[in-house]
Parts: structure tokens; C-alpha cells; sequence
């Protein structure tokens, strides 16, 4: 068009930023950006949402933000962008401070918070901020929020939200999309409904399965306990034409690993098949291989899946307490001594543990010996109520089975 003597128009670079956007190129977008400015073009809106949509993805927020700052006109859409991007790379205190300051919101940028807090593992928060959504008038959501929203469901075991979902989605035919059916297995299958799970996919016809579908539902079958149907399912994966990746080995080790036939050799064969894969293991198969050593207390094979963690995730507090348990399982306290000065040399802290409540459609979270929740003085009397009520009851049952016993004996 330059050789040509041709100008460009303010669309021409609309396009170009949505170009070099997709295709990672962040240095011709910054050259685009200075022949912008120099065309006068800096007042069309379209073309400066566009500007910073393509450095919120390719991760400069400084420029993203500064061009947004500058704008004296923004769309809905300009606001959705620079959120989007905050979110993308974890800045969700910035994105939810743009959120909040948006003069109007509309159901991608509910989606975009949504999203962001389910992809940096803020599902609690992602729960929030849907059921939030929900109660705005005339906001529906779309298939990239169902997509978005059903992680969260699944890593929170929020089963009755969940199944909300499914029907809200199966009404308005978003099944249709793959990544909608895949979360909406992945849910079932990590919320204990495996035959619910199966049913999605089997309603994921042929050659619209990908690899995602078939290693949620192969994992899901594994760690229920199912790994003959497991198994099966690979071999079914592998004769109509999807490849495996590192993913689908995980659930083929936990199948190995976690069968009610269990054999003892089968562990050795699980770490053969690790070895034996054509791509380098990473720290969910060694973790999925540690945890099955845990279960079955096989400590040679623990030591090499722990070491191998201890260089990909040093930081991580948990493969060190699950060696450990390993070794005072076995009476290898000087191994138990080790782990721990290991840990408190390197600061590697193990966090407090806590966990999720659904009730009436709310998520609450509960942590060991917490007095932070606005309920926790009532929610102490009901459980110490409870405790003495159990107390009660059991000394009951062991004095009405005793009696019993004394009636037979006479």
C-alpha cells in the first residue's frame, strides 16, 4: 500500500493491530502505532480499542494503559479490553478496579472477571462474580461464560451451581460447543458424578471429541476407581485417530495406580510406562506417580517421583509432606528429619488448610481454626451443639449394643 502511494485509513490500521495481535508481533506493532499517530489518526475510537486490545495480548499493559489513559472517547468494548488483558496476566486487583469504575458493563466484560479469576486459579472468587452476574437484569450468559464459569464449579465441587448450569445451557443449545460440553464433563467427572460424566461424553459425537475430551473422561474413570473401563477408553482413543499427550498418560498411571484389582508389580509397570513416553514427563506425572506411592507405600519408587518434583516445583510444600508421610509410614524417621530440615532451610512453608461449603447456591470458605467469617461465633455454638449431640448419641448406641449383648448372653 506504501509503495503505492496509497493512504492508509484509520480501518486499515484497525486491522493491522488485530493482525499483529494474533500473531505476536510486537515489534511491527509499535512501528504500526508511530505511523498511527503520524497519519492523525489518534481520534478514532475503533482504531485505538483495537491499539490497545493488541498490547493487553501481547502482555505490554504499560502501553495498553497508557493508550487507554490518553482516549477521551471509550467504548464498552476499549474498558473490556484492558480488562481482559489485566486478566490474562494475573493482575486481577487492576482488572477489578477497571471493572468497578466502568461507567456501563455488558456480558463480556462480566465474562472477562469471570475468566480471569478462573484461569489464576481464583475459583471462590470466579463463583462470586458469576452469581453476581446472574442477578443483573438482562444480562444472559453467553458460552464463553458457561465455558469459563464451569472450572470453577468443578475445582469447588459446587455440584448444584453446576447442574444449574447444564440446564441453563442445554435450554439455549451451547452444548454445541466443545469447550462447553468438555468443562461441563470435567465438572461431573471431579464432582464425583462419573456416570453423569460419561453421558456428556457420549453426547460429544465422533470427531467432534478432542484430546480434552478424551482425558477428562479417562482421567475421571481412573480416579473413580474404573481403570479397566479406563483402559478401554484409551484404546478407543487411540483407534479413532487422537493422539495422546502427557495428559492422557496421567490417567493412564492413575489407572495403573488406582484399580480395585490392584497387583503390586503394577506400580514398577506405571514408572516403565513414565520412561517409556515419548514426551518428557512433567510435574503432574510425577505427582500423579508420588501420590500412588503414597497410597500403596512403595518408598524407592516415591524417592524417584519427589526428587524429580523437587527440581520442576521446588517451591511446593506438598511433595515434601507427602515424602515425609512416606517415610513415617515406613519407620524412616531420619528420612522424615531430613525433609524437614529441607523445607525450613529452603522457607518452603506449608499453607493452612481450608475448605468449601455450597449451600443455597453460596460458596463459603472455612479455614483450620478460623475466626474471620462474618457467621463464625454462631457457626462455633451449631458445631459444639453437634459435637455434644454425637457425643450424647454414641455413648447411647454403645450402652443400648451393650445391654443387647448382656440380654443374648443371658
Amino acid at each position: 500500500m506504501r509503495f503505492k502511494n496509497c493512504l492508509p485509513k484509520a480501518h486499515s490500521f484497525t486491522l493491522l493491530f488485530v493482525t499483529c495481535a494474533r500473531f505476536s508481533y510486537p515489534l511491527h506493532g509499535q512501528i504500526l502505532h508511530t505511523h498511527f499517530l503520524k497519519s492523525g489518526f489518534d481520534f478514532d475510537v475503533f482504531a485505538l480499542t483495537a491499539l490497545v486490545d493488541m498490547y493487553a495480548k501481547l502482555g505490554i499493559l504499560v502501553l495498553a494503559s497508557q493508550v487507554f489513559d490518553e482516549m477521551t472517547l471509550r467504548h464498552t468494548a476499549t474498558w473490556n479490553a484492558l480488562i481482559a488483558g489485566y486478566s490474562r496476566h494475573g493482575n486481577m486487583e487492576g482488572a477489578l478496579e477497571l471493572f468497578r469504575l466502568m461507567p456501563s458493563r455488558n456480558v463480556v466484560s462480566w465474562t472477562a472477571m469471570i475468566s480471569g479469576y478462573s484461569q489464576n486459579g481464583m475459583y471462590s472468587k470466579a463463583l462470586e462474580m458469576f452469581l453476581d452476574m446472574e442477578k443483573e437484569k438482562g444480562l444472559m450468559p453467553n458460552e464463553v461464560t458457561i465455558a469459563s464459569i464451569l472450572p470453577a464449579c468443578a475445582n469447588l465441587g459446587a455440584l448444584e451451581v453446576g447442574e444449574r448450569i447444564q440446564a441453563y445451557a442445554r435450554k439455549y443449545g451451547f452444548l454445541r460447543n466443545l469447550y462447553v460440553s468438555n468443562a461441563l464433563l470435567e465438572m461431573y467427572a471431579r464432582c464425583g458424578k462419573i456416570d453423569v460424566a460419561k453421558q456428556v461424553f457420549d453426547e460429544i459425537i465422533g470427531k467432534r471429541r478432542n484430546v480434552c475430551s478424551w482425558n477428562s473422561m479417562i482421567m475421571g474413570l481412573a480416579i473413580h476407581g474404573r481403570s479397566n473401563e479406563a483402559l478401554q477408553l484409551y484404546g478407543q482413543m487411540l483407534r479413532d485417530g487422537t493422539a495422546p499427550d502427557d495428559v492422557t498418560f496421567v490417567g493412564l498411571l492413575l489407572a495403573c495406580t488406582h484399580g480395585d484389582d490392584w497387583r503390586a508389580g503394577e506400580l514398577q509397570e506405571a514408572y516403565d510406562l513414565i520412561k517409556r513416553m515419548p514426551m518428557k514427563p512433567d510435574s503432574v506425572i510425577w505427582g500423579a506417580l508420588l501420590g500412588a506411592c503414597s497410597f500403596h507405600k512403595n518408598v524407592e519408587l516415591a524417592e524417584i517421583a519427589a526428587n524429580s518434583l523437587f527440581q520442576l516445583e521446588p517451591w511446593s510444600p506438598g511433595n515434601y509432606v507427602i515424602l515425609s508421610n512416606i517415610y513415617a509410614s515406613a519407620g524412616r524417621w531420619d528420612g522424615v528429619a531430613k525433609l524437614r530440615k529441607l523445607m525450613k532451610g529452603g522457607k518452603i512453608i506449608k499453607a493452612a488448610g481450608y475448605s468449601f461449603i455450597e449451600g443455597e447456591g453460596e460458596i463459603q470458605k472455612f479455614i483450620v481454626e478460623d475466626s474471620s467469617h462474618a457467621k463464625c461465633d454462631e457457626i462455633y455454638t451449631l458445631l459444639h451443639e453437634i459435637s455434644t449431640k454425637m457425643k450424647i448419641q454414641t455413648a447411647d448406641d454403645f450402652k443400648s449394643e451393650l445391654e443387647e449383648l448382656c440380654l443374648m448372653e443371658d
